[in-house]
């Protein structure tokens, strides 16, 4: 048995708002996301950006990986839910193959203070 995918987390998928005309808008609708339970993984920290100005803030990036053979239904615009945080899928999830077969998945995420 590993030890090094031991977290768990939950996806979050929101739909998308429709303008007074009806119109889909590019904002979501987080409080009618759907929330996914995903066991079995790990979280890793990755980046960490401040940035001073007139608006500081602090850019913390993390990394989620599965288990080997294991992919999750994840798509840019979601949203993780790890350890009390909500983090940002940033880009597409990278989904990695080895011998013609799905080896782990790989989600990076994004979370900004301030």
């Amino acid at each position: 048995m590993t030890y090094h995918y031991t977290q768990t987390v939950t996806v979050l998928r929101a739909p998308f708002l429709a303008d007074r005309y009806g119109n889909t808008t590019s904002e979501r609708d987080w409080t009618s996301a759907t929330r996914t339970t995903v066991r079995r993984v790990s979280v890793q920290p990755s980046t960490s950006i401040e940035e001073t100005g007139d608006r500081p803030a602090v850019t913390t990036g993390l990394r989620l990986i599965t288990r080997r053979g294991i992919d999750i239904d994840v798509a840019p615009g979601d949203r993780i839910e790890y350890a009390g945080r909500f983090l940002d899928v940033e880009g597409e999830p990278a989904r990695y193959v080895a011998g013609g077969r799905h080896h782990h998945t790989e989600v990076q995420l994004k979370e900004v203070n301030g």
